[in-house]
């Protein structure tokens, strides 16, 4: 594979060949290329008049909006890598990673930053490139030319820690360019323009495919909460916009693609998750979809084998163009099924401030005459004639919940700081409906009593949305294997969930924010009614569910909570009463 393009310059090339071109649409207005090459130019000058140099750090703490493309940009523009810092994310969350990432500076709203920022200088992407005149898409605008520098961070994404906090991966611009070439070369990138849906949060490695996308060219359509959980409204700014391409997880397109137009002309990019064999054959089947899989951890930077959805078999497929992958035992000897080992430009550095960590799963690549390294992916893999690897399970603990990446050591350690709990340990499961579940089993303290709103508003407080327990289970034990290890498989089955009927085991809601939230609840979980007591979670409701719930509060009704606020306050009565309290507050501010 030839030496992949700096994105930087590809993007500014862009700029200037198709100034009028849209780049960016969002719920808060439109970029052309030429507005969007001026506002990063303007506000990485911002940046660096802050003392941003080449090689610092940047957190970018935004809703969905043209920010999402300006933000990033503008801090490679200035020669930085960017740190996503999610803002539904708990605040001592965002603590750690701001401090873990050793940031020079926040590209924020005003007045949106918290304490985590304090200290820190931020700069509001809607203002900032005001301060300065520079012009649309001069060359000059990147500092000695190390903007897009195949050997600079280019990001620094933070994933789940196997015990403690969230661990920092950072990856260059070499590797983020080999991505592109590669899902180029493969057909997954398309010749041509394209318009692209941009669905993943900037906190997770998937949206890097989805943005650098603007950089060959093509159209963004960044979809806010609504647009990704709604599929009436996905539906219609799929038409709206033209959208060509949309990238999602396998539990996302369940939860939206069987209700989109019939024979809608799509293609489909799956990834962060295994995609089940009756979808697979599904998509195989439609003429109207070309599907692809895609598979590779934020360690490889987003994907490192890409194949069509064909068949009737999943698979992984083939190693993109300079992607070199190795089936190896215990041993480190090539095998058909063994341990997947990945290696090429998209390893990433390492993890930020972990030497030992990065030790451990980076490694020495014997197969290398160069001195490289390979990274220890933990997935179980086996080659398969003709098809290339094909999945088969973990060799650890790690869990995909919904396309999400969570290390239980992380959700363990928290339950087990509840003053109620013991011993705890969690685990995925399957729910009633063929969802993948997170699924938390505690051993309680002698004594002690503890309700599943209670240890979810505990989780919530620190962890995010996507990492608390939709099912919380008590048990007198944890089972253990002959070696003392616990034994998931020997857990007990999850409870039976209640029918998808009406859920009237307690009162009736009253007021109508109760009754306008029950309403809610009903649509989205299939029910025929829900009363005042119910758990959200308890009655099959999820991470993506509860977007669902918030957006529909905000469209309805102009209720502005947050998805962890559904977390926090899981029951129906409860949820009522945080929101009354977020709706006079607001209204208050108003006047």
């Amino acid at each position: 594979m030839a030496e992949p393009a700096n994105l930087v310059e590809r993007f500014l090339e862009t700029a200037r060949t198709f100034p009028g071109r849209a780049a960016v649409h969002a719920a808060d207005g439109a970029l052309t290329f030429e507005e969007l090459a001026g506002r990063t130019a303007r506000l990485a000058a911002a940046l660096r008049a802050l003392g941003v140099r080449p090689g610092d750090r940047v957190g970018v703490s935004l809703p969905r909006g043209t920010g999402w493309a300006v933000a990033p940009l503008a801090v490679w523009r200035a020669g930085a890598a960017y740190v996503p810092l999610d803002p539904a994310y708990p605040g001592e969350r965002l603590a750690h990673i701001a401090a873990d990432a050793g940031l020079r500076a926040v590209v924020a709203r005003a007045g949106a930053e918290a304490e985590w920022a304090e200290g820190l200088p931020v700069l509001d992407p809607d203002t900032a490139h005001l301060a300065t005149a520079a012009p649309a898409a001069q060359a000059d605008a990147e500092p000695s030319g190390r903007a897009g520098h195949p050997a600079t961070a280019a990001y620094v994404i933070h994933t789940s820690g196997s015990s403690g906090p969230p661990k920092g991966v950072e990856v260059t611009h070499a590797g983020v360019a080999a991505l592109v070439a590669g899902l180029e070369e493969r057909g997954v990138y398309p010749s041509g323009h394209r318009v692209v849906a941009w669905n993943a949060s900037l906190s997770f490695d998937a949206s890097v495919q989805q943005w650098v996308r603007v950089c060959r060219g093509d159209t963004l359509v960044v979809l806010d909460d609504e647009d990704r959980t709604d599929p009436a409204r996905l539906d219609a700014l799929l038409d709206a916009y033209g959208v060509t391409d949309l990238d999602c997880t396998p539990s996302h397109w369940r939860l939206t693609g069987p209700r989109l137009r019939p024979g809608r002309p799509l293609r489909l990019l799956l990834g962060g998750e295994p995609v089940p064999v009756p979808m697979w054959r599904a998509l195989a089947e439609d003429p109207a979809v070309e599907a692809w899989n895609l598979y590779g951890p934020t360690e490889c930077t987003v994907d490192a084998t890409a194949t069509r959805i064909t068949g009737a078999a999943p698979r992984l497929g083939e190693p993109l163009a300079g992607v070199r992958a190795q089936v190896l035992d215990e041993g480190l000897r090539p095998a058909a099924t063994g341990e997947l080992y990945l290696a090429g430009p998209g390893v990433a550095v390492g993890y930020v401030g972990r030497p030992g960590l990065t030790a451990s799963r980076f490694v020495a690549d014997p197969f290398s005459t160069d001195g490289g390294r390979m990274y220890r992916t933990g997935d179980l893999v086996r080659w398969r004639a003709g098809s290339g690897l094909e999945f088969l399970r973990r060799t650890d603990r790690q869990l995909k919940v919904r396309g999400f990446r969570v290390e239980p050591g992380e959700l363990e350690d928290r339950l087990r700081g509840h003053a109620a709990v013991e011993a705890a340990v969690a685990v995925a499961r399957t729910g009633p409906d063929g969802d993948t579940l997170l699924a938390a089993y505690c051993v309680l303290a002698p004594g002690a009593r503890v309700t599943d709103a209670e240890l979810s508003r505990h989780c919530g407080a620190v962890l995010p949305a996507h990492f608390v327990p939709s099912v919380f289970v008590t048990v007198d034990a944890l089972p253990l294997t002959p070696n003392g290890k616990v034994d998931t498989e020997a857990l007990p089955p999850l409870p039976t969930a209640p029918a998808a009927g009406p859920e009237s085991s307690g009162r009736a809601p009253e007021g109508p924010l109760e009754e306008l939230i029950a309403t809610v609840w009903a649509e989205v979980l299939g029910r025929d009614g829900v009363d005042a007591e119910a758990n959200f979670f308890a009655l099959g409701g999820h991470s993506l569910l509860a977007l669902r719930v918030v957006s529909r509060l905000k469209k309805n009704a102009g209720i502005a909570l947050r998805t962890k606020d559904v977390y926090r306050f899981p029951v129906l009565a409860d949820l009522a009463r945080h929101a009354q309290s977020v709706h006079a507050l607001a209204a208050g501010e108003a006047s």
